[in-house]
C-alpha cells in the first residue's frame, strides 16, 4: 500500500477490469517463475521502521506532514495516522561493512530526523502502541493527508457497511467501537525483509511462520491500549481487528481476514499470489496501462502494478514481495510481526535471531514444517502475543515450552549457526544474540518493562492511569536515546 492513489470512486467496470489485469500479473509471475528470471546472485536485507510522534509531554503528536517537511528526506514518509512516521532504511547484504556499520547508520537517520522534529515541536519514539494515545486521540482527524488512506477508509467501510468492533481481554478489558480504520494506526512495527531466490522462498516462508510465536513473545512491546493493560503484544489483536472488512454475518461463514496469518504451508511464493487472488476483492482496483505479456514478449521485465497493489491490502504477518530493482525482478519475505523499539540494539538483535534462525531451520534434513501443523505455528503467534516472553509455545520434540527455555536451549543454537553460515563472525554474532540470550535468561522485554514501571508509578504516587503512562512515556524516551537494551532498564 506503499504508492500514492487519488481520491476517486470506483465502478462495477473498475472491478471487473481489474480482476482481469490481476489473472494477467499472475500469469506473467507464473512465466517469469518458469524462466527464472529473478535475481538471486546478490540476497540482501532490508528494514522498515514505522515510528510514532509526541510532544514534549510525551503526548501525540498530530504533526506528521511538518516533521516530513522538517527531515526532507526520501528514506521518510508518512504513516495512516498523523501521529506516524516510517523510515525505509536501504538494503544491504547482511554482513557488509562490519559489526557496527548497519547500527550507526541507522542512529545515526533516527537521530537527525528526531532533531529536525524537535525543531518543529515533535519528538520521535519506537514502541509497538504508544501508551499515552487516548481514544479520542483515534479519530477521522487523525489519518494523515495523503488521498491513499482517505480511500483505503472508504472501501473498508464500504465492504463492512457498519463500524469496528475493537475487543481484546487482558489484564482489563477494552470493548470499544470505531467509524474509521485510524486504530490500525496505533500499530508500529519493524520489518524485516529478506530478498531469497524463488526456489527458496517457500522454506524461508515456512521458516519465518514456523517462529512467529517466539519472535513476538521475545520481543513484545505493546501492552497498553487506550488507557488499558491488555496483552503483552496488543497490536497483534488491534491490528487484526482495526482493518476487518468482514461484519459479523461473513465472519461466521469462514471468509478469510484480511491480516492473516495463513492457512498451510507452502510449496512456492506463486501459492501466496495465488490466494490473493482467489480469496480477496479488491479493495483498491486501480489498473494500470501496463500489459504484463506484452512487456514479457519485448524481454522487459513488467511491474505487475495489479499484483503488487492488491498484495499490499492483505496484510500477511508475512508477506510475499515482488519488486523490480535496476531494471532487474527479485522476490523478498517480508516479516511484519515484530513491534518497533525499544532501541536499535533491540532492533537489530531481532533482526540477527530471525535472519539468523530461518537459514538454519531452511537447512535442517528435517524441516520444522514437516513436524508442526500449521495451526500450531498459528497458534503460537496468539498464545505469545497475549503471554509474552514467559509464553508456552508449542515445539516439535519440545512438547510445550516456557519461550526462554525453548531459545536458550534449542533456538539460540542455531540462531548462531545460521549467522555463521550467512558469513557472520563472533565478533559480531556474540554481542548481538547475546541480547536475546540475556532477554530469556531475565524474562525482561520492552512489554514487562512497561507494565513494571507503569505499576510503581501507581503504587508510589496518587496519580490516575494517564499520568503514570505518561510519565512512563518520558523514561522510555530517555532510555531509548541511550541505546541500552530493554533487558537492562531500571525501574526503580
Amino acid at each position: 500500500m506503499g504508492r500514492d492513489v487519488p481520491a476517486l470512486v470506483f465502478t462495477r467496470e473498475d472491478r471487473r477490469r481489474y480482476r482481469v489485469k490481476m489473472q494477467e500479473c499472475l500469469d506473467a509471475l507464473a512465466q517469469m517463475l518458469r524462466e527464472a528470471r529473478f535475481e538471486s546472485e546478490r540476497p540482501q536485507v532490508g528494514l522498515e521502521i514505522e515510528l510514532n510522534l509526541v510532544d514534549d509531554d510525551a503526548e501525540p503528536a498530530m504533526r506528521n506532514a511538518d516533521v516530513l517537511e522538517a527531515i526532507s528526506d526520501p528514506a521518510w514518509s508518512t504513516e495512516l495516522g498523523r501521529f506516524n512516521l516510517e523510515i525505509n532504511v536501504p538494503p544491504r547484504r547482511l554482513t557488509a561493512g562490519g559489526p557496527d556499520a548497519w547500527e550507526s547508520e541507522i542512529r545515526a537517520a533516527l537521530n537527525h530526523a528526531d532533531g529536525r522534529a524537535r525543531s518543529v515541536g515533535a519528538r520521535l519514539i519506537t514502541v509497538g502502541i504508544l501508551p499515552t494515545l487516548r481514544q479520542d486521540d483515534i479519530g477521522e482527524d487523525a489519518l494523515s493527508e495523503n488521498p491513499r488512506y482517505r480511500l483505503l477508509n472508504d472501501q473498508v467501510f464500504a465492504a463492512r457497511r457498519e463500524d469496528l468492533r475493537l475487543e481484546v481481554d487482558g489484564v482489563d478489558r477494552l470493548r470499544a467501537y470505531a467509524d474509521t480504520i485510524t486504530p490500525e494506526a496505533a500499530c508500529t512495527s519493524t520489518q524485516f525483509h529478506l530478498q531469497v531466490s524463488p526456489d527458496e522462498f517457500a522454506p524461508y516462508w515456512n521458516a519465518a511462520q514456523a517462529i512467529a510465536g517466539v519472535q513476538v513473545a521475545l520481543a513484545a512491546n505493546a501492552p497498553f491500549l487506550f488507557g488499558k493493560e491488555l496483552w503483552h503484544e496488543t497490536r497483534i489483536p488491534l491490528f487484526e481487528q482495526a482493518t476487518d472488512t468482514r461484519p459479523e454475518e461473513i465472519k461466521v461463514q469462514g471468509v478469510r481476514p484480511r491480516v492473516w496469518f495463513g492457512e498451510r504451508w507452502i510449496n512456492s511464493v506463486f501459492d501466496l499470489f495465488e490466494e490473493n487472488l482467489r480469496y480477496f476483492p479488491a479493495l483498491l482496483p486501480l489498473c494500470d496501462e501496463e500489459d504484463p505479456a506484452r512487456t514479457l514478449d519485448r524481454g522487459d521485465v513488467p511491474e505487475l502494478g495489479e499484483l503488487t497493489l492488491h498484495n499490499g491490502t492483505i496484510y500477511r504477518w508475512n508477506r510475499p514481495v515482488y519488486a523490480v530493482s535496476r531494471g532487474v525482478p527479485h522476490i523478498r519475505v517480508e516479516n511484519r510481526v515484530l513491534p518497533a523499539g525499544p532501541t536499535v540494539a533491540d532492533t537489530l538483535a531481532n533482526g540477527a535471531f530471525y535472519y539468523g534462525l530461518t537459514r538454519a531451520l531452511v537447512e535442517e534434513d528435517r524441516p520444522v514444517w514437516s513436524r508442526m501443523s500449521f495451526a500450531a505455528a498459528a497458534d503460537n503467534l496468539h498464545t505469545a502475543a497475549r503471554y509474552g516472553i514467559e509464553a508456552p509455545l508449542y515445539w516439535p520434540g519440545a512438547g510445550e515450552v516456557p519461550v526462554p527455555e525453548l531459545v536458550l536451549r534449542r533456538l539460540l543454537p542455531l540462531a548462531h549457526r545460521g549467522l555463521e553460515h550467512s558469513g557472520m563472525d563472533d565478533a559480531w554474532r556474540e554481542p548481538l544474540l547475546g541480547i536475546i540470550e540475556q532477554r530469556c535468561v531475565t524474562a525482561r522485554n520492552g512489554a514487562v518493562w512497561q507494565k513494571e514501571m507503569v505499576h510503581r508509578l501507581e503504587a508510589t504516587a496518587p496519580i490516575g492511569r494517564h499520568e503514570a503512562l505518561r510519565r512512563m512515556t518520558e523514561l522510555y524516551i530517555d532510555y531509548m536515546h541511550l541505546n541500552a537494551p530493554v533487558h537492562t532498564w531500571p525501574v526503580d
